[in-house]
């Protein structure tokens, strides 16, 4: 078994048996965040039928990407990271998810390029759960604001997206997002990445982003 793949399935041994321990119904997604990793590093776990995998750069996943997911059907291609209003066609063009919706003018642009495209991607608002300065996402006070914003130009909210602050207990975030979650409905939570995905599945996620644990340090 290649390195990766066994890395991986490591990882789902590890997330089963805490879904068994908790008795949670649903099953988290694992997104394989690829970034910066070649296609060699990538295809061992798309030969194993793995179907979601993580970009950060709209270039780099057109580049990386194309050729892929004509080779791998039903591929899910997820952009998780910040998404310029420049790059919404490119974007719409190979991702099927966006984990990093924050910004009105990014709202309005994906709402465009959809019908031009006619394409209809899935979509996380990123919330800033931490209120970093120097993090994406929208203050957790927008939200309510920028939720209706979005659904009245009819684009496909499915969740919300967090990072947590890297330097502090992820639990109380998480567990804001689980309200945040019911509050406004949605069926999808976007957290937990290589270093606390465990607690994530403690508190509804639905989409774990993992990179480090399955393709290495970069």
């Amino acid at each position: 078994m290649h390195s990766i793949v066994k890395n991986f399935t490591e990882i789902q041994d590890i997330i089963n048996k805490q879904i068994n321990e908790i008795n949670l119904s649903k099953k988290p997604k694992i997104i394989a965040v690829s970034k910066t990793f070649k296609s060699e590093k990538i295809e061992p776990l798309l030969e194993h039928g793995h179907k979601d995998f993580g970009e950060n750069k709209v270039q780099e996943a057109l580049l990386k990407w194309t050729d892929l997911k004509v080779k791998y059907k039903d591929v899910n291609l997820h952009l998780i990271g910040n998404l310029q209003s420049n790059k919404v066609k490119g974007a719409l063009k190979i991702f099927n998810f966006i984990h990093s919706l924050d910004k009105e003018s990014v709202a309005i642009k994906i709402s465009k390029v959809q019908k031009e495209l006619n394409v209809r991607p899935k979509i996380f608002i990123q919330i800033n759960i931490g209120n970093e300065e120097q993090k994406s996402g929208l203050p957790v006070q927008n939200l309510e604001k920028f939720y209706k914003f979005c659904k009245d130009l009819d684009l496909d909210i499915i969740g919300f997206m967090c990072i947590p602050p890297f330097e502090e207990d992820p639990i109380r975030y998480f567990m804001r997002m689980k309200f945040l979650q019911k509050k406004f409905n949605l069926s999808e939570l976007s957290m937990g990445m290589s270093s606390d995905f465990l607690y994530a599945i403690k508190y509804n996620a639905s989409y774990l982003r993992i990179g480090t644990k399955i393709f290495g340090q970069r």
